[in-house]
């Protein structure tokens, strides 16, 4: 079969972690701090939230306006890929909380009203539930699940076609179900496992459906899944074809560097779920570079290095000559929204 001939490089744009915050969502302010219930707990929390992690967490969305605007007119991409976490996820039970959902929803509508079709979202462990990291409050919920898909619309599995790159998006809770089974509901863990089982045969069949001269490029937004989707999907049997491996999650080159070091520690388990959960990921964390991973940060980074960005993919639709990777760094873009009000020159 003859080769067809492109008359030109194709276009991705990649961002991640966007964490919009609607009114409601705003109005409730720094949650996690409310449902710590250890008193000496709070300050550390506090001290970690405000000055590493992410400082203003509400006021936040005039990030993704400016990733909005410094896109939309200079390029005409072919896909537009969001790796997950458009809510901010105040309740911690996803988009069943409905100030969750409107969140989601005015923010997946933002970049649709720029992008059109080329959009494609993926799901973000915030849009599902996510157990709060030091109050233990939350979890996954299937009408998050549900909700996310049926009305906000993203697809759990999903597949791109760009010349000889296909592009698959997949869904990183389902996938490591049995890691986050003890923040799951008991009477909703034989449904998660169910659509466990459908997740992993969406899976499989592209992949059996990927050519010899077809290269892979993988969107999973947090990188607990990654051993899962190497070992119990037939990923192991096309690894020579995965080009490159997006994930969001971390929020920062930073974390990612950190997990690399900590890869293969034991399973911490007497410091609660959240401590459990990533102490296990880590533990087969050496694997991961097989898939040629990359962090796509969150657009606004972490609070000490201001370290967030997007990235620009061009592909050669033949995938004769390499990928060009261009990260867009949003460090000069006001903090929070008292600092833009305040910023003649933004």
């Amino acid at each position: 079969m003859n080769t067809p001939a492109y008359a030109q490089r194709l276009q991705i744009l990649v961002f991640s972690d966007v964490h919009y915050a609607c009114e409601a969502e705003r109005a409730r302010g720094h949650t996690e701090s409310k449902v710590i219930s250890n008193p000496l707990l709070k300050l550390p929390v506090w001290f970690f939230r405000r000055f590493f992690w992410q400082g203003a967490p509400m006021a936040q969305n005039h990030f993704l306006d400016h990733v909005l605007a410094s896109t939309s007119g200079n390029h005409n991409f072919d896909l537009v890929v969001v790796n997950g976490d458009f809510t901010s996820d105040t309740r911690f039970i996803g988009v069943a909380d409905d100030a969750a959902f409107e969140s989601a929803k005015i923010c997946i509508e933002k970049i649709k009203s720029v992008f059109g079709d080329t959009f494609q979202p993926v799901y973000g462990d915030h849009e599902i539930g996510k157990m709060s990291l030091f109050g233990g409050q939350g979890g996954p919920l299937i009408r998050s699940w549900r909700r996310t898909k049926d009305e906000l619309g993203i697809e759990p599995c999903w597949r791109r076609q760009l010349g000889n790159y296909v592009v698959m998006g997949v869904t990183s809770t389902v996938l490591a179900q049995p890691v986050y089974e003890a923040e799951m509901l008991s009477e909703e863990l034989d449904e998660w496992n169910s659509i466990r089982e459908q997740h992993i045969s969406e899976i499989n069949v592209i992949l059996e459906d990927l050519q010899p001269e077809q290269r892979l490029i993988i969107f999973c937004h947090d990188p607990t899944a990654l051993n899962a989707l190497i070992h119990d999907t037939h990923l192991q049997q096309k690894l020579n074809q995965v080009e490159t491996t997006f994930i969001g999650h971390l929020h920062s080159p930073l974390i990612l560097s950190a997990a690399r070091m900590l890869a293969g520690m034991p399973t911490i388990r007497f410091l609660g779920n959240s401590i459990r959960r990533m102490s296990q990921a880590l533990n087969a964390a050496r694997e991961w570079e097989c898939l040629n991973l990359r962090i796509c940060p969150s657009i606004n980074g972490i609070r000490l290095l201001r370290d967030g960005g997007y990235y620009t993919l061009s592909l050669d639709p033949a995938a004769k000559s390499p990928v060009k990777y261009e990260f867009h760094p949003t460090r000069h873009v006001p903090w929070t929204g008292h600092e833009v009000e305040s910023d003649p020159g933004y």
